[in-house]
């Protein structure tokens, strides 16, 4: 330890080079180290999704649930899965050790997803959620017009706002709440059907047959070539109402002579409404695993103002959850503590030591340790959040330094006036304090 003082007082040069060099890698560090509200507890997992509409909870789980959770058993470093099923929903989450890369995770689930889709029934497709966690939720908004309907408000989110969304750096999806999803209801009448010797699996067919495009071959005329092209795509109701149902030795049948076709929507569980008084679309924002929140929100901000401009003016995008407060308001509250903090060590330490020069030095603890926990943050992946700044305790970052240099005064005093036993020379080791 002798050694260490002795070269750090002689060499002192070098040693203000090597605390420059720290500062300057502590403030690079400071740039680059996202900045969160909340630290992001969860482990490295993947969860997977699947619908099966019409389905009971008992037939999710044994017709769904089971299967796939069979099948996800096994993988390397996993030692259990969690699901949960209900009414045509199954949900299974697959947690993997910490430090597992979160893509290579999602590459092996879908590896054993593709294996167990032939257990499953048919069109029953199992979807993995997004690269995210519960506690990238950062954004979240409303979307509400005067003058259109839910079905409307529902297409104009999904088709134009969220797809504009989730192409920006740091965003890993957008999901939709509330709205309704628009439908176009065919209601038949049994017995206009049974009186011409119909089914519901003729209709259905009819329908089917009468709503694609296809190609053809090609046709040449004076040098040019034409592709030959079939459109049978159904544009709305009314060619719906038009679509022939072939009858065996009879005339065909119209949709409009067994039953009714109008516009509807799909079965809602819940709405979204904004301050209780009417219903609206809401939009969440969902951030990458690991991503800066802050810089993410603002992207998002900036990217809804643009999205603002190019609708019609009678729609509206409101946020009413943003975590960019909560992470300046950490931001200010470490900026506030740490003037503070120095501040008051300073008048205490001029107070009792009556050495403004000691004073400094202890007060410079605080900004250089802050520096070097950057760094350490930075090389370690660690972000900047609530817990990791707002716990700061400076009465332990400078608790060594004050013990210290108070030793060094005292003694400083006691050699300038005699001398208190050490070897010649020990006063003007410790110059800096004079």
């Amino acid at each position: 330890m002798r050694r260490i003082i002795e070269f750090a007082l002689k060499q002192r040069g070098l040693v203000t080079l090597g605390v420059g060099m720290l500062m300057l890698f502590g403030l690079f560090s400071l740039s680059r180290i996202p900045f969160d509200a909340f630290p992001d507890l969860t482990g490295v997992r993947v969860d997977v999704a699947t619908t099966a509409p019409g389905l009971a909870p008992e037939e999710m789980e044994q017709l769904v649930t089971y299967p796939l959770e069979s099948s996800l058993m096994g993988l390397p470093g996993v030692t259990g899965v969690r699901s949960v099923s209900k009414s045509g929903l199954s949900l299974i989450t697959v947690p993997f050790p910490d430090g597992t890369d979160i893509y290579f995770a999602r590459t092996l689930v879908q590896q054993r997803l593709a294996e167990a889709k032939g257990m499953l029934p048919a069109g029953v497709e199992p979807q993995m959620g997004p690269v995210s966690t519960p506690m990238g939720e950062l954004y979240q908004y409303t979307v509400s017009s005067d003058s259109m309907t839910l079905s409307e408000l529902k297409a104009l989110h999904d088709y134009t706002i969220r797809p504009r969304l989730r192409t920006l750096a740091g965003v890993s999806d957008v999901n939709s709440w509330g709205g309704s999803i628009e439908q176009v209801h065919v209601i038949v009448d049994p017995a206009k059907l049974a009186a011409r010797n119909l089914t519901l699996t003729d209709v259905q067919q009819a329908l089917a047959a009468n709503n694609m495009s296809f190609g053809g071959a090609y046709l040449e005329s004076a040098g040019t070539r034409y592709t030959v092209r079939g459109t049978g795509r159904l544009n709305d109701t009314s060619e719906i109402s038009r679509v022939a149902i072939p009858v065996t030795g009879s005339v065909p049948v119209r949709i409009s002579e067994i039953g009714t076709v109008r516009l509807g929507s799909l079965p809602r569980y819940g709405s979204v409404t904004e301050n209780g008084s009417r219903e609206v679309m809401a939009g969440m924002v969902l951030k990458l695993q690991g991503a800066d929140s802050k810089a993410v929100i603002d992207v998002v901000t900036a990217r809804l103002d643009e999205v603002r401009a190019a609708l019609p003016t009678h729609v509206r995008i409101t946020p009413f959850y943003d975590q960019t407060e909560l992470v300046g308001r950490t931001t200010r509250t470490l900026t506030k503590n740490l003037i503070e903090g120095g501040l008051l060590v300073i008048i205490v330490l001029f107070a009792f030591l009556r050495n403004v020069r000691a004073s400094l030095i202890v007060a410079s603890v605080i900004p250089l340790s802050m520096l070097v926990a950057f760094g350490g943050m930075y090389l370690y992946g660690y972000s900047a959040n609530l817990m990791s700044l707002g716990a700061l305790d400076f009465g332990l970052i400078v608790d060594g330094a004050i013990v210290m240099v108070e030793n060094f005064v005292h003694r400083l005093e006691k050699a300038s006036h005699g001398g208190d036993g050490r070897e010649p020379g020990y006063a003007e080791r410790f110059a800096l304090f004079r």
